[in-house]
């Protein structure tokens, strides 16, 4: 026990030192919260769905929620009701078992409709395409706002995909008091 314990104080501290803020990211993320407080009265809620894809576009998603991303703290949130959704996010190529529940989901959300397809998968079909099991890529079923490539693409470009797709749709919300 004592030999443990000199061994910790003959070594001191050994830790990474934490990652500075990117620029980029911090201006990406200005910008984005600039837009949602502009356009959805500072709350922009997103509908996930996942499409049939391999969870590595989840991953990155599932960093936004990070501290250094910080998502929800730019005003963006992620609901389970497609009723209370401003956007939709995407991920995986649709497979036949998807293709009705990703139509239905479209359908409930309210206008005006945004929606971003997330990785290689989503956008193009990737390795997958269009088969006996597959639609192939998202807007073979639904029209798509954005595309964001990439497989899986990195939290910051899924940021930039979604803050392209608030600076395509400029008329604000209406929302009830």
């Amino acid at each position: 026990m004592f030999q443990l314990l000199k061994q910790i104080v003959k070594t001191g501290i050994k830790t990474e030192a934490y990652p500075q803020a990117d620029e980029a990211l911090r201006a990406v993320a200005q910008r984005l919260q600039s837009e949602v407080l502009k356009n959805f009265s500072g709350a922009l809620t997103i509908r996930h769905v996942d499409a049939g894809s391999c969870n590595g576009c989840e991953l990155e998603i599932n960093a936004l929620n990070h501290p250094y991303y910080n998502l929800e703290g730019l005003g963006i949130k992620f609901v389970a009701s497609p009723r209370h959704a401003d956007l939709l996010l995407v991920t995986g190529p649709v497979s036949r078992h998807m293709e009705t529940a990703l139509k239905r989901t479209y359908e409930a959300m309210p206008e005006p409709k945004l929606v971003v397809a997330i990785g290689d998968c989503g956008c193009t079909g990737g390795i997958f395409g269009e088969s006996y099991a597959s639609c192939g890529k998202v807007s073979n079923v639904i029209p798509v706002d954005v595309a964001v490539p990439g497989c899986p693409p990195p939290p910051f470009a899924i940021m930039q995909g979604i803050l392209t797709a608030l600076n395509a749709r400029r008329t604000p919300v209406p929302r009830e008091p």
